[in-house]
């Protein structure tokens, strides 16, 4: 037997185990191997053909419910269809897709609902619990769900708990259908002390640029010039002075934000690194939609957002960047921050430049270009969570 052989043996024999069977007797299932246990004994105390005949009865229909109930819950595929963008700690709308291959036989009285990881020990996506009364075989139903993931990252397998009581309701069998298909969840989005003033520091909206551009607001009346558009011509102007004359009006630009997120945790305290992420996730969020310009640093990773994709690539750096376990700054990390600061370089968009940076260690950041930055410490985040 060659590797690949074993390995779907080892591949079968794990899904056959997912995938068995747990019983649970209900409470009319107690009543009914109660009342069976005294026609058993009494017709094998009395020799009574009349109570072997009720006793074999009894337990053909218990046979027939096993056989039944365990029917109903063969041949069924599960598949979750979750919206582009999830964020850890909040609903998001899913449908559910059930569907039932056996060819003819339909499955009655399923009871679908979530189950905690056994491995990490989070809590289930899917809080309530969804019934479907009968799937007709080689059909499909749906249901709207909300799911909630517990915490941002890879999420790559979830698994849910079907069950049923059909026919007869003495025991309520289930089994286990896991979904393996990824879905990235972003940092939660919850909003803390202090958020409000961090986007003060922001200066979220757009800055009036004295330039010419596209804007609204009147800035001067100037000498046409060649590749200026004719919509732009002051005709009173030009009449007056007898040359063409154009409009200018003042630029729109957008204000820049530059926001670092340090890496670098101490042992223990992966916590507050989490905490740091989350309120990342929060700013990002928001300045993504108050048209703002966002320069964005971590250790190994910068993007520049101006549009929403662009945003979403930083929300996606969030939802599986990893804490640097360190203590003292590292020399090569000094000089990335040195480098990614702009220090001694000028550019138009340092104009309004607004700068917020995460970390337990200020005074690196501002012997490196970051002196005027506003710094949020995990003392800060720690009296928030205590």
């Amino acid at each position: 037997m060659n590797s690949r052989s074993l390995t779907t043996l080892l591949r079968k024999i794990r899904d056959a185990f997912r995938r068995r069977v747990q019983y649970r007797v209900t409470s009319g299932g107690v009543l009914y191997f109660f009342a069976l246990f005294v026609v058993g004994c009494a017709s094998f105390l009395t020799a009574n053909n009349l109570l072997f005949l009720l006793f074999s009865a009894l337990l053909a229909i218990l046979l027939v419910s096993g056989f039944l109930s365990r029917l109903m819950l063969s041949g069924l595929e599960l598949e979750l269809l979750l919206p582009e963008h999830v964020w850890a700690l909040t609903a998001a709308p899913a449908r559910i897709r059930l569907r039932n291959l056996k060819r003819i036989t339909p499955s009655f009285a399923l009871e679908l609902s979530g189950q905690r990881n056994s491995q990490s020990g989070l809590p289930p996506i899917l809080k309530a619990g969804i019934y479907f009364p009968v799937i007709p075989g080689q059909t499909t139903v749906e249901a709207t769900v909300d799911v909630t993931f517990p915490r941002r990252g890879r999420h790559k397998e979830n698994v849910f708990l079907i069950a049923t009581r059909f026919p007869f309701g003495f025991l309520r069998k289930t089994t286990t259908l896991a979904l393996e298909r990824e879905t990235i969840v972003y940092p939660a989005l919850e909003p803390f002390a202090g958020a409000d003033n961090l986007l003060d520091q922001t200066g979220a909206g757009e800055a009036e640029m004295a330039l010419r551009g596209s804007g609204l607001d009147f800035y001067r009346v100037r000498p046409y010039e060649p590749g200026d558009s004719a919509r732009h011509i002051d005709w009173k102007s030009s009449a007056h002075t007898g040359t063409p004359h154009v409009r200018e009006f003042s630029r729109d630009e957008q204000r820049l934000v530059e926001i670092f997120l340090d890496r670098r945790t101490q042992p223990g305290n992966t916590h507050e690194f989490e905490g740091a992420v989350a309120r990342c996730a929060f700013l990002v969020s928001h300045l993504g939609s108050d048209d703002i310009h966002l320069l964005f640093h971590a250790q190994g990773f910068t993007h520049q957002a101006s549009e929403e994709a662009d945003f979403y690539v930083i929300l996606k750096y969030l939802a599986l960047v990893e804490p640097l376990i360190a203590v003292t700054l590292d020399p090569l990390i000094a000089v990335a921050l040195a480098v990614t600061s702009g220090a001694g370089t000028e550019s138009p968009l340092k104009v309004g430049r607004a700068q917020i940076v995460f970390t337990a260690t200020p005074g690196d950041f501002t012997r490196t270009g970051w002196a005027a930055a506003f710094f949020v410490e995990p003392a800060e985040l720690r009296q928030e969570i205590e």
